[in-house]
């Protein structure tokens, strides 16, 4: 890497701020839901906007074009109906009280056929601190791939199916 005489010297960073001086959170609003409509990320945003929050921290998953290689076309996500939508709740309702600075979480997943491009899922939180939220937001994604019953099919260019984690281990 080389140094340029002609560019400012850098600013130097910002502190995180003490959490420890931070007003107790009360109750974490918590939005989660499934849905066949299109994912508005800046409601998602919007959500989760707090006046004590001062970042947001979100996660967009966007259908690629790619898996393992081969080229895809278009997904469809199934959800167990049953327990889904409770399990989606309970996982932000866990990962909000893991993260004691979090104010706000929102977590929506897209279900039925989806075209390369489109969003699949949006998970977003709000914490006084930009760290926290988005730890928060990281650990929502991870948490509802993890543990809430979603299956992808895809379908690829050559019209093969896949069912992308669900393969026998």
């Amino acid at each position: 890497m080389s140094e340029r005489d002609d560019l400012p010297p850098p600013t130097p960073v910002q502190p995180a701020g003490d959490p420890a001086l931070d007003p107790p959170r009360g109750e974490v609003r918590v939005t989660t839901f499934l849905t066949e409509d299109r994912i508005d990320v800046g409601a998602a945003h919007d959500d989760v906007l707090d006046v004590e929050a001062g970042g947001v921290g979100i996660f967009t998953g966007v259908v690629r074009n790619h898996h393992d290689g081969k080229r895809v076309r278009e997904l469809t996500y199934e959800a167990w109906d049953e327990v889904a939508p409770d399990r989606l709740r309970q996982v932000a309702r866990e990962v909000a009280a893991d993260h004691p600075g979090v104010r706000a979480v929102h977590v929506v997943h897209r279900l039925g056929r989806l075209d390369v491009g489109e969003v699949s899922i949006v998970c977003a939180a709000s914490a006084p601190h930009r760290a926290e939220a988005l730890r928060a937001a990281s650990a929502l994604i991870d948490e509802v791939k993890a543990r809430v019953p979603v299956w992808k099919r895809e379908v690829l260019d050559d019209g093969t199916v896949a069912w992308p984690g669900s393969e026998p281990g």
